[in-house]
């Protein structure tokens, strides 16, 4: 009788592994250029971010520009995302924010554009 239970116990731990495996293997990570220039810039552009759906964290650095993202590549990609921040008005690494989106940022967050 103790047998068995041991070997139920091994058995759903050997499951738990594996749907960790699993959710590790679901997660990517990217780092790029974002456009931007103060602490309003910094939740404007997280928030764009974390707008797609899959994507589970998101970081920019003031200092660095550099945006962080975490995210779930079966539902997201990372082209999604650099479009959903250019769609507040920052520009990233390969999509430019339009006119009218960059035009709607508040003066002090207008960065200077190439």
């Amino acid at each position: 009788m103790f047998g068995s239970f041991a070997g139920v116990s091994v058995q759903a731990q050997n499951t738990n592994t594996t749907k960790q495996t699993a959710v590790a293997q679901a997660t990517e990570t990217a780092t790029f250029e974002v456009n931007g220039k103060c602490g309003m810039c910094k939740k404007r552009i997280e928030k764009a971010a974390l707008g797609p759906e899959g994507v589970q964290s998101a970081s920019w650095d003031v200092e660095t520009k550099a945006l962080a993202v975490k995210y779930d590549p079966a539902k997201v990609t990372e082209a999604d995302i650099q479009k959903h921040v250019a769609g507040v008005g920052h520009d990233t690494e390969q999509v430019k924010a339009t006119e009218e989106a960059y035009g709607s940022l508040p003066g002090c967050c207008q960065y200077e554009r190439m």
